[in-house]
């Protein structure tokens, strides 16, 4: 029995590990070429490297604004998630515990949002924030994006906070606490794996977005890197060596942020926080 258990556990194993090698072949073929000199990248059929060649992140460094790019990105992600995180988890947390009409007025108001386009909102919000004088600055984008990425990262959080049992805030209120101090002291802590998960999701929107990026930042200075990406990409060519070398390094810190994030989303369960 034991055998036959363990058996069933490796051949879920490798099937994990064989679909996770069919979705990442994109990636794995983008890093292959950015590591090919630029002729090999657009002539050659093979799929490995005749030779490592790092002239394209060598040219991606020196000759490009690929790191003010990468500032920029990482400024108007972090500045969306933590503008919009807060608000996010206070209200996923109201709609969990709480039922009224205001709070049910809400929860309409973000599936509104949610399914409004905002490509007919990008005109007048730019009227707006160029009379405002904001216009290639951080400020519209960062907005903009927290708006965005609002609804569902409410419904993320709400979602998780309905796992909590209401048992732990219920003694808390036994002992004295008020409402936003049990949230504060007992609720929010448990909350870890859901909060972290929200703040990738508004990290990721914010720092892969390109449209709304497209639209308010207008120079070089303050682009970013989906924006500044296409620059690889002329009408008549395209630099295949620099634009898969630079794709290369916008994925890098997504990844750490996930290796940073992973140990909060793996060890903050709660069950078994409440026994019967």
């Amino acid at each position: 029995m034991r055998n036959s258990t363990s058996r069933q556990g490796w051949r879920h194993t490798g099937i994990g590990f064989a679909l996770a090698a069919i979705v990442n072949i994109p990636v794995v073929l983008v890093v292959l070429n950015s590591l090919k000199p630029a002729s090999q990248a657009q002539s050659s059929s093979r799929l490995l490297p005749d030779h490592i060649d790092f002239a394209n992140y060598l040219f991606l460094i020196e000759s490009t604004p690929f790191f003010t790019y990468l500032r920029n990105s990482l400024v108007i992600a972090l500045g969306s998630a933590a503008l919009c995180l807060p608000a996010a988890v206070l209200g996923g947390y109201a709609l969990s515990r709480f039922r009224n009409r205001l709070l049910s007025g809400y929860s309409t108001a973000l599936f509104a949002v949610q399914i409004f386009p905002i490509v007919l909102a990008l005109i007048p919000l730019f009227i707006l924030f160029r009379e405002a004088g904001l216009i290639d600055t951080p400020v519209p984008v960062i907005i903009v994006y927290s708006v965005l990425s609002l609804p569902f990262v409410t419904w993320m959080a709400r979602s998780y906070f309905d796992t909590i049992p209401r048992e732990l805030e219920e003694a808390a209120l036994m002992d004295g606490c008020g409402h936003f101090r049990a949230f504060w002291r007992v609720v929010l802590p448990l909350a870890g794996p859901g909060v972290a998960a929200s703040a990738i999701f508004a990290f990721l929107m914010a720092y892969n977005e390109f449209f709304v990026a497209n639209v308010f930042l207008r120079t070089r200075d303050v682009m970013t890197l989906p924006v500044g990406i296409q620059m690889f990409m002329q009408q008549f060519s395209t630099d295949w060596g620099s634009l898969t070398a630079a794709e290369t390094l916008t994925m890098a810190p997504t990844l750490v942020l996930f290796l940073f994030v992973q140990r909060f989303i793996t060890h903050g369960a709660v069950a078994g926080a409440v026994k019967g």
